[in-house]
């Protein structure tokens, strides 16, 4: 069934762990109710910043499940999680995925056509790996890992026409690019969610549906006062994207190392450790910057009355 995907804020869900190298389920539910109680709209589980390309398939089943399980009323999940390289082995990830409830399953796009091959194969892969899941919402991750495959404006197009496209992370960080893609799905009922924070307000402007993005895992409240206020409030909004903008230079420090520290400093019992960095190479200067953004957070929304 193809369901309606909210407006919003969709967090890229990272995933904490335990001493001993286990996903943490305790701090998982945590994480979702930090979520909820900051003003996200949904959450795109199984991405990226959940280290998929380092976790087994059962483990991203399972924490897929426990998500559906324990996810907080009136949220919407999109997710993805479909990491290997055979096409086969993808459709029958993706099917795995879809039968926990999801309400939309994206497709990661470097996963349909390798990096020297033109968007022909990406579409004769896409077509199959429709043809062979269930009807459901579908959406496009413009992942970033093992390599970016952007999404041409025809390309995506072809890929909205038959109306199950419902969600597309968008992450050229181009507000030319983005507007072409708005263009050529408008009236499709393809949604874009930008993932770049210093273009967020022009793409709102523009006619982006909202924000699905990592910086949501340090303040995503002030995220979603801007994707539903800046209408209204123009000017506080400029400022707003302001502060977001430059906060969003915690993206290049030791991420996702850096957000779980920074839960950490909100309440979360949650560890520093990931699989894709090295949390012992989180320096006290790192430390002492999320700190000061913290610091710089709470001020902010203090002074806007966020």
């Amino acid at each position: 069934m193809i369901k309606t995907i909210k407006d919003g804020v969709y967090p890229t869900m990272i995933t904490p762990y335990t001493t001993d190298n286990k996903v943490d389920y305790n701090a998982v539910e945590q994480i979702l109710e930090f979520y909820s109680k900051n003003g996200c709209d949904g959450i795109f589980a199984i991405c990226q910043s959940s280290e998929i390309f380092f976790l087994s398939f059962e483990e991203r089943l399972e924490l897929l499940r426990f998500i559906m399980k324990h996810l907080p009323k009136g949220m919407n999940v999109v997710a993805s999680g479909h990491t290997a390289d055979d096409l086969d082995r993808q459709i029958y990830e993706a099917n795995a995925f879809i039968n926990e409830g999801i309400d939309a399953y994206v497709f990661i796009a470097n996963r349909f056509a390798k990096e020297d091959e033109d968007d022909s194969v990406f579409l004769k892969n896409y077509e199959k790996a429709v043809n062979s899941i269930p009807e459901i919402g579908l959406g496009i991750y413009e992942c970033p890992h093992p390599y970016k495959r952007i999404m041409t404006p025809a390309t995506l197009r072809e890929c909205a026409l038959d109306g199950k496209m419902k969600f597309l992370k968008d992450t050229c960080s181009k507000i030319g690019d983005i507007k072409a893609k708005l263009d050529a799905v408008d009236g499709l009922g393809l949604k874009i969610y930008n993932a770049n924070s210093a273009t967020l307000l022009e793409s709102l402007e523009a006619g982006c549906a909202g924000y699905s993005g990592v910086m949501a895992n340090f303040h995503p409240e002030i995220y979603s006062w801007l994707c539903k206020n800046f209408k209204n409030e123009p000017e506080k909004a400029k400022e707003v994207q302001g502060f977001l903008a430059f906060a969003s230079l915690a993206e290049c420090q030791q991420y996702p190392v850096n957000a779980k520290y920074h839960m950490g400093l909100l309440g979360l019992d949650i560890t520093n450790l990931s699989r894709v960095r090295d949390a012992s190479k989180f320096s006290e200067s790192n430390r002492k910057e999320i700190e000061n953004m913290l610091v710089a957070e709470k001020s902010f929304k203090k002074y806007f009355g966020i």
